[in-house]
Order: C-alpha cells, then sequence, then structure tokens
C-alpha cells in the first residue's frame, strides 16, 4: 500500500523538471531538469518492480538510473568543449 501511495506522489514531482526545462532559456538548466527527470524515471521503475515483484523490469531501472545520466555529462562536457572554442 504504501509503494503504491508512494508511486502515486512521485508522478507528480517527475513534471516538476520538464516544467522548468520548458520554462527556462538556458542549456544548462534545461540539461539539469532532464538529468532529474532520467534519475526520477528510474526511481520510479524500480518501485514499479517491486510493486509487481519483477526483477527484470529492475535491471531496466538499474540500467537507466546508472547510463541515463552518463549520456547527459557526456553532451555537457561536449558543449563546453565547444563553448570554449
Amino acid at each position: 500500500m504504501f509503494l503504491k501511495l508512494a508511486l502515486a506522489a512521485m508522478i507528480p514531482a517527475l513534471l516538476l523538471p520538464l516544467y522548468a526545462a520548458w520554462r527556462n532559456e538556458g542549456i544548462w538548466e534545461a540539461m539539469m531538469a532532464f538529468s532529474s527527470f532520467s534519475a526520477k524515471t528510474g526511481a520510479i521503475i524500480l518501485m514499479v518492480s517491486v510493486v509487481r515483484d519483477d526483477w527484470m523490469i529492475g535491471v531496466v531501472g538499474v540500467i537507466v538510473l546508472s547510463v541515463g545520466n552518463a549520456g547527459l555529462m557526456l553532451l555537457a562536457h561536449i558543449l563546453k568543449r565547444m563553448g570554449e572554442q
């Protein structure tokens, strides 16, 4: 019961970074918002895997958490290098 309630509370919290990315004009604020969205999505996937008792969904959540932000960090590094030249 608690996990379902926490899951229902995380869905509106997931939309806050998307609103922040839509509202701001800066690329860095948008990247931070998308990174937050990725982390929250991974946490929601892990919670769903616990509720459904399905470890394969949990593996997908772990992959999203570990690899999702690495791509954003690589993109931020490339954008920083392009700004220096």
